[in-house]
């Protein structure tokens, strides 16, 4: 099973790196671009499990080590073997 975790700051939560990628895009020229975000993105391979205990342990992992629940959100997805490529 492979889970992706998407980690990005909360809304409200000053983002430098975003606002730094943003004003060099339009630097370059691609004036529409207004903002930016930035964030991570972590993909755990795991033994193959129940999917319910799969998104149950991963959901610990991010509160405990993979997100900074104070400043970021995170949203799981959790690919089965039979939909990956």
């Amino acid at each position: 099973m492979i889970a992706r975790v998407y980690v990005g700051l909360k809304p409200g939560v000053l983002d430098p790196q975003g606002r730094t990628i943003a004003r060099s895009l339009n630097d370059l020229g691609y004036d529409e671009v207004q903002d930016a975000k930035q964030g991570k993105v972590i993909e755990l391979t795991l033994e193959d499990t129940d999917r319910e205990l799969a998104q149950a342990r991963v959901k610990e992992m991010c509160e405990r080590l993979l997100a900074n629940t104070v400043i970021e959100s995170y949203r799981i997805e959790i690919d089965s073997p039979a939909t990956q490529k």
